[in-house]
C-alpha cells in the first residue's frame, strides 16, 4: 500500500502546499516541520518553474522569487534528504513536466525514490499523455497523482479508475488562488469518483479559510491549501514558521 494512503487513515486529511525556496530553503524546511507539528497529513512541495501555468499570481510570484534566489532541483532534493532525517510524513512534489524532461525523468524519479518522496503531481500533464511518465513512476514506486477538474465531465470515471495515491479534485475553473466562494457541484464529482475507485480524494484550489476547509472535507477525504500559505510566508518574514504552525493547526482542526 502506498504511504500516501496513510495520510487518510485517521479521518479527514489536511494537505498544505509550499513553494520550495521562497524566500529560501532554510525557511521552507522550518515551515514544513511546523506543518508536521501542527498535524498536517501530507505535504505538497512545489518545485519552482519559470512558467507555472496552473498557478495564480501568489504562487507565480513565489516561483519567480525562489528562482531568482538560486533554488535548484538538486538543492530541493538535498532539503528533502534533511527533512527525512526528522519526519516520515508522506510528501509529494508538485511541479511541471518540463522540470522532469530537463532533469531527465528517470534520474529525477529515481532520486525521488531515494530521498523518500511518495508521489508527484504534474498539473500540465494531460491524462491522455500520462504514459509518458507512468512506467517510470511505477518502476521507482512513485505515485503519479491525477487531477480531476470541473471540466473533466465524462472523463471523471476513467481518471478515477486508474488513480494512484490520491485524487486531486480541482474545486474551480482557472488557476490557483484564494476564492471568496466555491460554487462547483463538487458533491456530484466526488460521487462519481467514489463509484469508480477506493483511492481517497482531496479538494484543492481556492480554499483559504477554516470554514471552506471544513466544507470541502465534508464532500471529500481532505482539503488542500496552497496560495494562502505561500502568501502568509511571504508576508511574515522571520516569523513565517510560527505563523504557518498557527494557520495549519487551525485548518487541521477545521477538517
Amino acid at each position: 500500500m502506498s504511504k500516501i494512503r496513510n495520510a487518510f487513515e485517521n479521518g479527514k486529511a489536511f494537505i498544505p502546499f509550499i513553494t520550495c525556496g521562497d524566500p529560501d530553503l532554510g525557511t521552507t524546511k522550518a515551515c514544513v516541520l511546523e506543518m508536521v507539528r501542527a498535524g498536517a497529513s501530507l505535504i505538497e512541495l512545489g518545485i519552482p518553474f519559470s512558467d507555472p501555468t496552473a498557478e495564480g499570481p501568489v504562487i507565480q510570484e513565489a516561483n519567480e522569487r525562489a528562482l531568482r534566489g538560486g533554488v535548484t532541483t538538486d538543492r530541493i532534493f538535498g532539503m528533502v534528504r534533511e527533512l527525512r532525517g526528522q519526519t516520515q510524513i508522506p510528501m509529494v512534489f508538485m511541479t511541471y513536466a518540463n522540470v522532469l524532461f530537463s532533469y531527465g525523468a528517470d534520474r529525477f524519479l529515481s532520486t525521488c525514490a531515494e530521498i523518500g518522496i511518495d508521489g508527484i503531481i504534474l498539473p500540465d500533464l494531460p491524462y491522455e499523455e500520462k504514459d509518458e511518465f507512468q512506467d517510470i513512476c511505477r518502476k521507482y514506486g512513485i505515485d503519479l497523482i491525477s487531477l480531476i477538474a470541473p471540466t473533466s465531465e465524462q472523463r471523471i470515471a476513467m481518471i478515477a479508475r486508474e488513480a494512484e495515491g490520491f485524487l486531486y479534485i480541482v474545486s474551480s475553473l482557472g488557476v490557483t488562488g484564494t476564492r471568496s466562494e466555491i460554487t462547483t457541484d463538487l458533491a456530484s464529482i466526488v460521487r462519481v469518483v467514489r463509484e469508480n475507485t477506493k483511492i481517497p480524494c482531496a479538494i484543492g484550489f481556492g480554499i483559504s479559510t477554516p470554514e471552506q476547509a471544513h466544507k470541502m472535507a465534508g464532500f471529500a477525504d481532505g482539503a488542500i491549501v496552497g496560495s494562502a500559505i505561500v502568501r502568509l510566508i511571504h508576508e511574515s518574514g522571520d516569523a513565517a514558521p510560527e505563523k504557518v504552525y498557527e494557520y495549519v493547526k487551525s485548518m487541521v482542526e477545521a477538517v
